[in-house]
């Protein structure tokens, strides 16, 4: 649990961990005589550790090359998360879309965002972690679930029809197949790409289907034996980990909206990569 809230406030499963492995060391090394509820302090510990980490990455961001997107993550919970509710609650949380439109939140903001509606801390306990009032915190959780709500997109959420469209949509761009890639497109689909000026990706976002499509065709590279194709569910939704030689290269990811591709993610800063692993 303290991983997901730190993930979800930063973006990065190695800031993540970091910040879990500090609050776990002032947890062994500090006097917790006083401490009646240990998840309660931990998460308040966690909570600020991710604010201070937060406000500190902000600024490192203002110069990073291209558009920036979250790291991202595996996500088949499999029979962990068996309850069809709690499932949905944890990939809308986790998800890029969702992740991108909290980076335009206050770090406070995000915070509340992240303790009432993913973890579903009340409103009492969310004012102790952050040394707020609870009629402050509840200003701050109404801004920020109406930012979320008009920031993130509307997107179907069936894992079978993504998958699907997923394939046609790498068999098309492989192929540089212009005409079909132009069939699966929205007309105003945007292209995300994220490679942190480390590896070949747009430095801007694409938007339409003509621009995305011509793109995607161009630069598609040739079959090559070296080049292998895994479906993976990452940030809670079907994805296309590619391997070069055996180390993840891109992450590719569609969000669907009527059968239609309306917003194409494409992750290649290897630096966020080397986490995906075992495919």
């Amino acid at each position: 649990m303290l991983l997901g809230v730190a993930y979800r406030m930063l973006g990065r499963v190695a800031d993540a961990e970091d910040v879990v492995q500090e609050a776990w060391l002032r947890w062994t090394s500090g006097d917790r005589s006083d401490v009646r509820e240990p998840r309660a302090f931990l998460v308040r510990v966690t909570t600020r550790l991710a604010l201070d980490r937060l406000r500190q990455a902000r600024a490192r961001r203002e110069s990073y090359v291209g558009p920036w997107l979250p790291e991202p993550v595996f996500t088949d919970f499999g029979p962990a998360v068996p309850d069809t509710a709690e499932r949905a609650l944890l990939v809308d949380s986790v998800s890029l879309a969702v992740l991108v439109v909290l980076e335009s939140l206050s770090p406070l903001e995000r915070a509340v965002f992240v303790l009432r509606e993913a973890f579903g801390f009340p409103y009492a306990e969310i004012a102790a972690v952050l040394d707020r009032g609870e009629p402050a915190v509840r200003q701050l959780a109404g801004r920020a679930r109406r930012h979320v709500d008009e920031g993130r997109p509307r997107y179907d959420v069936d894992p079978a029809q993504r998958r699907e469209l997923t394939e046609r949509f790498l068999a098309a761009a492989a192929g540089g197949d212009l005409g079909e890639l132009l069939a699966l497109l929205a007309p105003d689909v945007r292209l995300v790409g994220d490679s942190g000026g480390k590896a070949k990706a747009p430095l801007r976002i694409i938007e339409s289907a003509d621009k995305v499509g011509r793109f995607l065709a161009a630069v598609a590279p040739p079959v090559r034996t070296t080049h292998v194709h895994r479906f993976a569910e990452i940030n809670g939704a079907p994805a296309v980990v590619t391997l070069v030689d055996g180390r993840p290269d891109s992450v590719l990811q569609l969000e669907v909206l009527d059968g239609r591709v309306h917003r194409v993610y494409l992750l290649r800063n290897p630096d966020k990569l080397r986490g995906l692993t075992g495919l």
